[in-house]
């Protein structure tokens, strides 16, 4: 018995770009960025919020609208658990994960958000899978829990909100879009087989965000007041404190955008990708023959390639949507797994892993049984 994948789906902004677009902002073209990543076009979110985008995909995963893949319609009072993975929020409160508790009228659901970057949906359904298994009816201690019997998992981002458009290096590669899906303890189905996550401390801070704060607190190191502090020395100034604590940022540069070093970066999450499915193989003591497809995190096409090398697999063992999607981080195995199902390729049965890395360093790999 397991959680079971009963539904998902995904949504992605009305404004659509093209590489040839990217032309006229930096040094770039069209054949070198498919090229050397396989994107060729990419949704970017103009009017459209992270929990728009996470709606449209969880109405989706829900069987409420048409689009996405659904065993059943469920009804709001179904859901017993909102997980929302994202690094790109409307606001730091409430959580994405409330806000689409409240806009999906789901009102038995607790609710909260994971950061763990680009494998952020991995982390949260094996999050998810784990409330569910501990809170089963049969469970050890269950009925000291919270009975979470169905869940609904998103991954939303507008990545293009925090991309420095004058970097050709990285504003090439990501885009805006949501996916979600809907898992289900059933004990007649296997569901969720194992998981394995794992996280690797990025020393170089090669990829990583800043955050901006624009409230800078009254008070100097002694806990005196700034006010009173520059009646002490007038030469302290606002402009001063200011600069103190953001002293981090680049001069130049914006604020709050996402800065990659590509060769460190590729070199980890290569071999990271690799590792993850040997590793949930391993646990489930499956191979590569029991597994119908693999549903990767969508970065480079490069890092799929070299995984399929060295796991000696056809390229087309993997599900590819980054030619029309980019980079969504946490959005992008829910939204290709979306595209799986679209295309038929995971049938009931079919035993298929889920596998992403990201910033942190994180990374990780679910197999489940459609």
């Amino acid at each position: 018995m397991g959680s079971t994948l009963v539904g998902c789906g995904k949504a992605m902004p009305a404004l659509k770009i093209g590489n040839t677009a990217l032309e006229a902002l930096v040094d770039t073209s069209d054949e070198w960025i498919a090229s050397r990543t396989g994107i060729k076009t990419r949704c970017i979110a103009i009017e459209e919020t992270s929990a728009d985008l996470g709606e449209a995909a969880a109405r989706q995963a829900l069987g409420w609208t048409a689009g996405g893949y659904s065993e059943r319609p469920l009804i709001p009072e179904d859901i017993d658990l909102i997980v929302c993975a994202t690094i790109t929020p409307d606001c730091i409160t409430p959580s994405t994960a409330g806000l689409l508790r409240r806009r999906l009228g789901l009102s038995n659901a607790i609710a909260f958000d994971v950061n763990a970057a680009c494998t952020g949906f991995v982390y949260s359904a094996t999050v998810a899978e784990a409330m569910m298994a501990a809170s089963a009816p049969n469970a050890a201690g269950a009925s000291g829990r919270n009975p979470i019997r169905r869940a609904l998992v998103v991954g939303t981002e507008r990545l293009t909100r925090l991309t420095n458009w004058a970097d050709r290096n990285t504003c090439v590669l990501f885009g805006d879009g949501a996916g979600a899906a809907v898992l289900e303890w059933d004990e007649s189905r296997s569901g969720i087989l194992g998981s394995f996550i794992v996280n690797a401390d990025d020393e170089t801070n090669a990829l990583s965000c800043p955050l901006s704060y624009d409230v800078v607190p009254p008070f100097d190191s002694r806990g005196v007041s700034t006010e009173a502090s520059r009646q002490e020395d007038p030469s302290t100034s606002r402009v001063d404190e200011e600069l103190a604590v953001r002293e981090a940022v680049d001069a130049g540069e914006p604020q709050q955008v996402l800065r990659m070093n590509g060769p460190h970066v590729f070199k980890f999450a290569a071999e990271a990708l690799t590792e993850a499915v040997r590793q949930v193989l391993s646990r489930t003591g499956l191979t590569l023959d029991d597994i119908a497809c693999i549903v990767p995190h969508q970065a480079n096409e490069r890092i799929i390639k070299y995984a399929a090398k060295k796991l000696d697999l056809p390229l087309d063992f993997f599900q590819m949507s980054i030619a029309q999607t980019g980079n969504t981080s946490a959005a992008s195995v829910p939204m290709a797994l979306a595209d799986a199902y679209a295309e038929g390729r995971i049938k009931r049965g079919d035993k298929v892993i889920l596998t992403a890395f990201g910033g942190g360093f994180t990374s990780g790999a679910l197999v489940f049984e459609a």
